[in-house]
């Protein structure tokens, strides 16, 4: 379980790094909804999302609070370090109620506990389950306290990865590589779309010989024939067709962390438009690679992309990639860093990012991406798979 994929220590350092952007931003407390930073935090890992939880962090407690459904609170003992008095429950007529309660006024009882019902509180404020009855109920529950969107702090303490935060997305590029590879393998004309993306799943959670995966925070991604050109589509019962390209684009997962991995392939004989698309493509990812090191900032790796593909007269007005680790549904991305005009951010040693600079037209479209970590002078790609247009 989570609390055994990290050390305590660990725990540790990741509390006093989000206590100190606290005390830098003058709040006393934040509410953690995002499901990700709740696990950063705490370790807690449960399929329970879809009802309200939380995790408390004050500048003054040695311990976060967790704060979720009683039923979880069992889940709460097994995945995390945390004491007793550090995991809270409300009942469970405050779930999807008819009457007038909501699991936020519980949270709210907690903060007055905490004594930071009258202080300045930082709330995840466009995090996915955070709704605006979340924030509401709040609001009058704790009509002293001063509310901050504070939605990206714990995002920017978890930006730099750990050793052992690397290992598992090494150990997730491994469980892409197989999953691609069989999805690449079930493609081929008169074949059910659906069939590859079961061998993708099967793959996915299968691992490999020294260890599983656990379930991605975005399901395969498949779009094919004419709508490769549209991005984020997944499958259908439609048998793929001779002259079908078709885009994959996954990640495996370890212990919630993520390494995702894209790749096109053709049915039959790619036309040559198609295989000088992705010539270009590669020769573009390859150039951004290359720039990329330490005080390099995001829209410079994305400068060279562009130069590279402006020499074919193509432009790309789309980010080409954003940080990326540890997610839950329905992203693996970070939301802080992305590889875009604009984002100044500087790399630095052990972020880690998903660079997927594809291309689309009315037709079809081509993706090839990598997941790479920033070195000491330079880059690791994590994954070690061709880097080609395929055929099926």
């Amino acid at each position: 379980m989570s609390r055994d994929i990290f050390d305590d220590a660990e725990y540790d350092r990741r509390l006093d790094r989000t206590k100190t952007r606290l005390r830098e931003e003058n709040l006393d407390a934040i509410v953690v909804t995002d499901p990700a930073n709740m696990n950063y935090l705490t370790g807690y890992d449960g399929w329970s999302f879809y009802v309200h939880q939380a995790v408390v962090v004050t500048t003054d407690r040695d311990e976060p609070v967790w704060v979720g459904r009683q039923m979880d609170a069992d889940g709460a003992r097994a995945t995390t370090a945390l004491s007793e008095e550090s995991i809270r429950a409300y009942s469970d007529d405050h779930v999807h109620s008819p009457y007038d309660l909501h699991p936020m006024d519980y949270v709210a009882g907690v903060l007055e506990e905490l004594d930071v019902s009258e202080g300045r509180i930082g709330l995840e404020m466009d995090a996915a389950y955070f709704t605006a009855k979340s924030y509401t109920r709040l609001q009058q529950n704790l009509p002293d306290a001063t509310f901050e969107d504070t939605t990206l702090l714990v995002g920017w303490v978890r930006v730099k990865k750990s050793d052992q935060e690397l290992e598992y997305m090494r150990e997730a590029a491994e469980i892409s590589e197989t999953a691609m590879q069989a999805g690449l393998d079930a493609i081929e004309a008169g074949v059910p779309e659906y069939e590859a993306a079961a061998a993708i799943y099967d793959a996915l959670i299968s691992g490999t010989d020294e260890f599983g995966g656990d379930y991605p925070s975005i399901v395969p991604l498949m779009p094919s024939g004419d709508h490769t050109g549209t991005p984020h589509l997944t499958w259908t019962d439609r048998p793929f067709e001779e002259g079908d390209p078709v885009i994959i684009e996954l990640s495996g997962c370890r212990h919630r962390y993520h390494s995702p991995l894209a790749r096109t392939t053709f049915v039959g004989d790619p036309p040559a438009e198609l295989e000088r698309t992705a010539t270009i493509v590669n020769e573009g990812i390859q150039a951004a690679l290359d720039v990329a090191e330490p005080g390099v900032t995001c829209e410079e790796v994305e400068k060279a992309w562009r130069e590279t593909i402006a020499k074919y007269d193509i432009e790309k007005e789309d980010r080409i990639g954003y940080s990326v680790g540890l997610g839950y549904p329905p992203d693996w991305g970070e939301h802080t860093a992305s590889i875009r005009p604009g984002d100044e951010t500087a790399l630095e040693e052990n972020m880690t990012f998903h660079m997927i600079p594809g291309i689309w037209t009315e037709d079809m479209g081509m993706e090839t991406s990598e997941t790479f970590r920033v070195t000491n002078n330079g880059v690791e790609t994590l994954a070690d798979f061709p880097r080609k247009l395929f055929t099926a």
